[in-house]
């Protein structure tokens, strides 16, 4: 009986193990399924990289109609460094972010990432970019203006072991959670922290702490600095840790992408540039404050430009995205409606006097006038296009047009004809024929009716309009 029992025991035992062993190998090959391969190799094939980054004033966001940010400006240099197209992807969870970059969603995770010990376990982390250090945001009382220095400072934490006892509100999964971990031990006290959510921006935790919403904060010294010039109420004198590297991530499997990464920072920390674009974010405190009090900058309203509501009501009249107009109009004006070009183009949307005249514009610095008479004018071109089945091909094609006038886009469908491409397709068809327009052994063709033609401007003037009309989707609703 007892030789049984243990039998029937050491079984049971076996079979738990063998089970462990099962789950703990499929857990295995699960986190290596979700690794993905892809290198620089990839990304040049593809010809696009793919960069997750956040949606803040420092990295990315939209003013005046024009996307800006530290991270998009390096971005944009890195990518055109590499001769890819630039595909942002915005995330504000540090959850999600390692996820997207191990399944292969993003390339790189270009985001003010401390380098830690802990992420660097899961992480290749690239050359740094700056270094920064941590440090306490603290509200100064209400009416801290008309008190006196001495009562000023006794309402302040000067030394960060002040706040043993006390409580620190900060991001889950963020670098300052594990700092301030290590402060409590440092210090030998408990610090309490209140754990926020992870979708939570550096920026909007700072401005609870500004709005007396939580008590204390920890965020990037640089972060924290332009921030203050913003809010004086702000107190950002207490160091948390020492200099700490900011980096960008990437896969661990990504060595050529790491070692091209690491060789431009290298070349990029040699040129005025850089500095440029780090003070233009971190250090410029006029413009920042110009920013934050504008009507439109993407993080205080859902606007792009004060003429929002007349671009929404006449590309209603298109059967148009509202963002694909504005963008359509930043290019033509920067939403000047007293822009004049060389040529004599005018207002908004820049037309011409005759055509103003042909579509009832008298006045072209009027911007409901101006905005009619363009619609219109896209409006006609568009119905020109109606054999064209995908809609997006067809509004490039009418953009062109707009551009460099409806015959000449005509004259590249009939080239395509000859060549074999598609002539109802503008991405990588019809767009080659615009350009190849400008040589005479094409343009001289027999059935090229109204010849020459500077492609690379209509070329140009579509992938930038879808440029910026992209990043119109990304933020703004």
């Amino acid at each position: 009986m007892t030789k049984r029992f243990f039998s029937y025991i050491f079984l049971i035992l076996l079979a738990f193990q063998i089970s462990c062993n099962f789950i703990h190998s499929n857990k295995k090959t699960h986190s290596k399924s979700k690794l993905v391969k892809r290198d620089l190799d990839d990304i040049k094939k593809e010809g696009v990289l793919n960069v997750l980054t956040t949606y803040s004033s420092t990295s990315y966001f939209l003013y005046k109609g024009q996307p800006m940010g530290y991270e998009y400006e390096m971005l944009k240099r890195f990518a055109k460094h590499l001769d890819v197209e630039l595909n942002i992807v915005i995330s504000n969870d540090l959850d999600t972010m390692q996820e997207l970059l191990n399944t292969g969603k993003v390339d790189l995770i270009a985001h003010g990432m401390t380098v830690t010990r802990e992420r660097k376990k899961h992480t290749q982390f690239s050359e740094y970019l700056y270094l920064t250090h941590q440090v306490l945001v603290q509200r100064k009382p209400e009416n801290w203006r008309k008190m006196k220095w001495s009562e000023l400072q006794k309402s302040l934490i000067h030394d960060a072991i002040e706040l043993i006892d006390d409580t620190v509100s900060v991001r889950a999964n963020s670098s300052y959670i594990k700092r301030l971990a290590n402060l409590s031990e440092e210090l030998g006290g408990e610090i309490y922290i209140d754990t926020l959510a992870g979708d939570l921006s550096t920026d909007r935790i700072i401005e609870m702490v500004a709005n007396g919403e939580i008590k204390y904060t920890v965020a990037d010294n640089n972060i924290a600095s332009i921030h203050a010039s913003y809010y004086p109420i702000l107190d950002i004198k207490v160091p948390i840790s020492f200099s700490q590297r900011i980096a960008w991530a990437m896969r661990k499997n990504s060595p050529q992408l790491e070692e091209a990464l690491n060789d431009w920072i290298r070349m990029m920390k040699k040129e005025a540039t850089y500095y440029v674009i780090y003070n233009k974010y971190f250090k410029n405190e006029k413009n920042f404050r110009r920013r934050e009090n504008s009507d439109f900058y993407s993080l205080n309203n859902n606007n792009i430009s004060e003429f929002d509501d007349l671009i929404k009501e006449h590309s209603t009249e298109l059967g148009w995205d509202w963002r694909l107009m504005a963008s359509i109009i930043y290019q033509e004006s920067r939403f000047n409606p007293e822009s004049e070009s060389w040529a004599g183009a005018q207002g908004l949307m820049q037309m011409m006097p005759t055509t103003a005249k042909r579509f009832g514009v008298e006045d072209r610095t009027n911007p409901e006038e101006n905005l009619a008479g363009g619609a219109k004018m896209l409006k006609l071109l568009w119905n020109r296009f109606d054999e064209v089945p995908d809609s997006v091909q067809r509004i490039k094609l009418t953009l062109a047009s707009y551009n460099c006038g409806y015959s000449h886009v005509v004259d590249a469908q009939k080239l395509a004809d000859e060549l074999g491409v598609k002539n109802n397709v503008w991405d990588e068809n019809v767009e080659k024929m615009m350009l190849k327009l400008s040589y005479p052994e094409n343009y001289n063709k027999p059935f090229i009716e109204y010849g020459y033609v500077r492609g690379i401007e209509p070329v140009t003037y579509v992938k930038q309009i879808f440029t910026r009309y992209e990043h119109y989707i990304q933020l703004i609703e």
